[in-house]
């Protein structure tokens, strides 16, 4: 103990232990010293004594499938490498039908999906029917899977269309079976990062009223931050406490996913990649800051099933899925984008590192208690390759 403490205090965050031992908030100050100690393991520490108050040694992962129904995209974000102009022709485009999305979805009829995730690009062409008809054609043709659908970006842009109260259209498209909205879009609450990458999309207060609609509706959302590109540490912290008020206000955030930004094939491609380092301490602080957040979320497919598997004991609660069909991360264009992780792959990551595996559906209700088939990983899983602006 008296090393652990020592530790921490050369590491200068013993005030913030005292503050996390003594039941108080964490507050702006202590979140840049969180940035600013290069002590993983300190700062490691500290996240897990929280994450083991909100779910012990639990570990949440969701038997899920990805459909990304458009890539055409007018936002023309800087850091995104997923999405074809509407005016683009070389023949990347494309638009999924709901009949289309829904065959996509029958392809897994065997496979006991707990939740259908599905996003895409702003496509100005689209009119209010297509969402709802998408919405009616995927839980028709697998009613027992809860769908997550639709970022705040893309609810402003449903809402825009069909030139109607944002409430009315979430209760239309909650009857047609939208059952939660994942958290993409807010990228970095800063005007000066919304200015330089995302200019044409919702701005940083857009997302918030949205949001605080969406929660109104009774519609739970996750909440993300995508890092790793030209944000700075003081800007991650004031986005972290922005997002914290809100579930103060609201209460309907379930999780937070840092996102991983890959520069492979946007316009930030002079950008390096985030190392492992910089991914579990991205976890580790929003684990610390975000106090009333019951989880937080290592997304594999974006930091790798190895890091992802090591977030455990730095402050995520869970790892995220199966994750079949990610189109987002085939457009960074790389050979190595494993998209799968069998539900055995999952089981065997979280208990060979000491943790307890709880299938959940996307309410995050525990579906059952799953026992691992293994010893070990067991099968070799290639590294994912990482997308940029995904969506959580």
């Amino acid at each position: 103990m008296r090393t652990m403490l020592d530790q921490l205090r050369r590491a200068g965050l013993d005030g913030v232990h005292a503050k996390l031992l003594a039941g108080q908030r964490l507050d702006f100050d202590d979140g840049m010293r969180l940035y600013r100690t290069p002590d993983l393991t300190a700062l490691g520490s500290l996240a897990n004594l929280v994450r083991e108050r909100w779910s012990g040694a639990r570990t949440y992962y969701v038997r899920n499938l990805h459909v990304n129904y458009t890539n055409i995209c007018n936002k023309f974000c800087k850091f995104c490498s997923f999405y074809a102009a509407p005016n683009s022709t070389d023949g990347k485009a494309y638009v999924l039908t709901p009949e289309e999305a829904a065959a996509r979805v029958a392809q897994y009829a065997g496979e006991p999906i707990r939740e259908i995730h599905m996003v895409a690009g702003i496509n100005p062409k689209l009119p209010y029917l297509y969402y709802l008809d998408l919405l009616r054609a995927v839980k028709a043709t697998r009613p027992d899977a809860q769908i997550k659908a639709f970022t705040m970006i893309e609810l402003a842009q449903i809402a825009r269309v069909a030139k109607r109260p944002l409430p009315e259209i979430l209760s239309e498209l909650k009857a047609a079976g939208l059952a939660a909205c994942p958290g993409g879009g807010a990228e970095v609450f800063s005007d000066r990062v919304h200015e330089e990458l995302f200019r044409a999309k919702l701005d940083n207060q857009g997302w918030f009223d949205v949001a605080r609609a969406v929660h109104a509706a009774g519609i739970p959302t996750n909440a993300t931050l995508l890092y790793g590109h030209i944000e700075t540490q003081d800007e991650k912290v004031r986005h972290l406490l922005h997002i914290r008020e809100l579930q103060d206000e609201t209460g309907g955030f379930m999780c937070f996913v840092p996102l991983a930004f890959d520069p492979s094939n946007t316009e930030l491609s002079h950008l390096p990649v985030t190392t492992g380092y910089a991914n579990l301490r991205e976890i580790a602080i929003a684990r610390l800051l975000l106090d009333n957040f019951p989880h937080v979320k290592a997304f594999w497919i974006m930091i790798t099933p190895a890091v992802a598997q090591m977030a455990l004991w730095y402050g995520a609660d869970d790892i995220d899925g199966t994750v079949s069909h990610y189109e987002i991360t085939h457009a960074l264009g790389t050979t190595s984008h494993r998209q799968v992780l069998s539900h055995e792959q999952l089981l065997d990551l979280i208990t060979e590192i000491g943790r307890e595996p709880v299938e959940r559906d996307a309410l995050y209700n525990p579906v059952e208690e799953p026992t691992a088939t293994g010893t070990g990983i067991g099968v070799a899983v290639r590294y994912p390759c990482r997308a940029s602006g995904a969506d959580g």
